[in-house]
């Protein structure tokens, strides 16, 4: 068969076209698409939410890719053990207590774990801004391509419409900075030095609704209640992600 590259074209802008006008309203906008994320997306995809994924960066897995200092291997106690076992994550154990996994499968198999339940895929897309109005609750996400953010060039955004937000953008928890920063109630505590095991122990308690419509996870409920960090163990973002999931669950079906 001759391939005809109008066509090829045609193909890709026409559906992802299609799929965007989709998505500009949605059950649950997920910004970040790192293990807290993926899992949440996962979880609620298969619960039949319309559940869209914002990634900023061109790849999906967040810090897991890398494991610790680029050896990919990644570390998860017992207690989130079964969260690995849902998705079909191998791994052995290490010591009581304590399992290692293949950073690279991890990523692998919760992106298809998200794919397989029906959340879409927005990379290379930044969250600038948030709608809220006069009932006072996040109900929307304003977008640009990264691109346009990395050159600093002046294009107008656009906005997808969601009945809630997660934040698992990490580190950065971006999308409870841009509420903090307008003054909206909301405090970014900023994340603390590294203490794993206090990191891991908190970080359910964390994961919560920290604004209407608005749900922290993963690392983000960390930076924003003033937590520390835990480095490459990721048994908290995996069960951060699957409280938050329960949380909207539990919201929009009361």
């Amino acid at each position: 068969m001759e391939l005809n590259e109008i066509t090829i074209s045609r193909a890709i802008v026409a559906t992802q076209m299609d799929l965007l006008l989709d998505y500009m309203e949605m059950d649950v906008a997920v910004v970040g698409g790192g293990p807290s994320g993926l899992a949440a997306a996962a979880l609620l995809g298969k619960e039949g939410l319309k559940v869209g994924v914002i990634e900023k960066k061109l790849s999906i897995g967040g810090g897991m890719w890398g494991g610790g200092m680029m050896f990919p291997r990644i570390v998860v106690q017992e207690e989130a053990k079964r969260l690995l076992d849902l998705f079909g994550i191998r791994s052995r154990r290490y010591d009581e207590g304590y399992y290692v996994a293949s950073s690279v499968e991890s990523v692998s198999k919760l992106t298809a774990a998200a794919c397989e339940a029906g959340a879409e895929f927005f990379n290379l897309t930044s969250v600038e801004d948030v709608m809220i109005k006069d009932d006072g609750r996040v109900s929307g996400l304003v977008i640009n391509w990264t691109a346009v953010e990395m050159g600093g060039l002046h294009v107008d955004p656009l906005t997808l419409g969601c009945r809630y937000a997660v934040d698992a953008t990490g580190h950065d928890a971006v999308v409870a900075r841009l509420v903090a920063k307008k003054g909206k109630g909301l405090e970014v505590k900023g994340e603390g030095f590294m203490w794993a095991d206090r990191a891991e122990s908190r970080i359910l308690a964390h994961t919560r609704e920290v604004y209407p419509g608005l749900i922290v996870t993963g690392m983000a409920a960390n930076a924003v209640s003033g937590e520390n960090r835990m480095g490459p163990v990721f048994g908290g973002m995996l069960l951060s992600g699957e409280k938050a999931a329960s949380i909207v669950l539990e919201q929009l079906r009361g």
